[in-house]
């Protein structure tokens, strides 16, 4: 039997001791970061607000299987936020989807999540059916039975199966409900809860997993009241994805107490916010450090390179790998080290080898 069978369904409940602890915890975190954020500049910021945006959206699809070309989704989120990047001049109809989906969950956060909101979301995710091999019923409930299902054909595992279709409509209008007028649960704990709620209805023909993540996400962003994202959910749930599918089958398996699913929710959020202030550490130094050298002067490859080196760059930096990074000739990125070792900001390594290589200069 499945929770959405239970008498008593949709009547969560939880240990709220166990619960408030790691709560505690989370928003201890969430308000470190913020103001961690505040501290540093403006274009740095926004520089972390595309990276997180871009991974949640890729890091999502690939939770489904879908594996998203980063550099597309990059020039996807900068040109909707209007940050000037190094765009592409080709755009993916699926790409703009689901990062337009991203955009107004977590922009938009204040604004109601209704029906309509939702198929605009669907559709969104999925754009071009008339090129499907398998055909989504878009922008409406679905309108047959779904399963979970793994394994290969004649052996397949059914890990879940959703409410019958006559109960959808009415299911999404107890949750929507719920979503608008519950104001007493705090809104991080109300993400975890919206997050399996949704799915559990599975609503939709297919998209349910980056459509419930995104309510997850637009709970979170309300929960900081702010539209900038500092910290990726999904990436962090897709890096534990196995434990993830585990504690969903697990918990819609079970009783209507949530507090396994709840804690694992807040444990993997708060592992995605520790992520991000280490993070902030790195953009701290990597900012003092152009604070330091803003005078000197560099062209754009000695930009593009120092700015590889204090991401950590792969390796040791030689003139020939550079000379590829940099799509210029081994002679041009020769000079470009040299110039950079003139100037103090790197220095020769002191260990032999058939190549020389070099790191950058310490600068306090």
């Amino acid at each position: 039997m499945y929770i959405h069978e239970l008498k008593d369904w949709p009547r969560f409940s939880w240990d709220q001791e166990k619960i408030d602890f790691l709560l505690i915890g989370v928003r201890h975190w969430q308000g470190r970061l913020m103001g961690g954020m505040e501290s540093i500049g403006f274009r740095f910021r926004e520089e972390i607000v595309l990276q997180n945006l871009t991974e949640d959206v890729v890091k999502s699809s690939a939770i489904e299987g879908e594996i998203l070309d980063q550099s597309l989704v990059r020039s996807s989120v900068a040109r909707h936020l209007g940050i000037e990047v190094a765009a592409l001049n080709r755009i993916d109809r699926d790409v703009e989807g689901i990062v337009e989906i991203m955009l107004d969950a977590t922009q938009k956060f204040d604004q109601p999540l209704t029906k309509e909101r939702l198929f605009h979301w669907h559709l969104a995710l999925f754009p071009d059916q008339n090129n499907s091999f398998r055909k989504i019923k878009t922008g409406q409930w679905r309108t047959s039975p779904i399963q979970v299902v793994s394994g290969p054909l004649g052996r397949e595992k059914i890990h879940f199966e959703g409410p019958s279709v006559k109960r959808v409509d009415q299911e999404m209008r107890s949750f929507l409900d719920w979503i608008d007028k519950e104001k007493k649960i705090d809104l991080v704990l109300k993400a975890a809860i919206a997050h399996l709620w949704f799915v559990t209805i599975h609503p939709f023909d297919d998209g349910n997993g980056r459509i419930g993540r995104a309510i997850a996400d637009l709970l979170l962003a309300r929960s900081e009241n702010s539209s900038c994202r500092f910290y990726s959910l999904s990436a962090q749930i897709q890096s534990e994805r196995k434990g993830y599918y585990q504690i969903l089958e697990q918990t819609q398996k079970g009783g209507l107490d949530i507090t396994c699913w709840i804690e694992w929710f807040l444990h993997c959020l708060g592992r995605a916010i520790e992520k991000a202030l280490s993070f902030l550490e790195s953009a701290k130094h990597k900012e003092h450090v152009w604070k330091m050298i803003a005078e000197i002067s560099l062209n754009d490859r000695q930009r593009k390179l120092i700015n590889r080196l204090l991401d950590g760059f792969d390796g040791k930096l030689t003139s020939s790998k550079w000379a590829k990074i940099a799509k210029c000739s081994q002679d041009t990125a020769y000079r470009d080290i040299i110039d950079l070792v003139d100037k103090g900001l790197l220095i020769k390594n002191v260990e032999g080898g058939r190549s020389t290589s070099y790191s950058l200069k310490s600068i306090e």
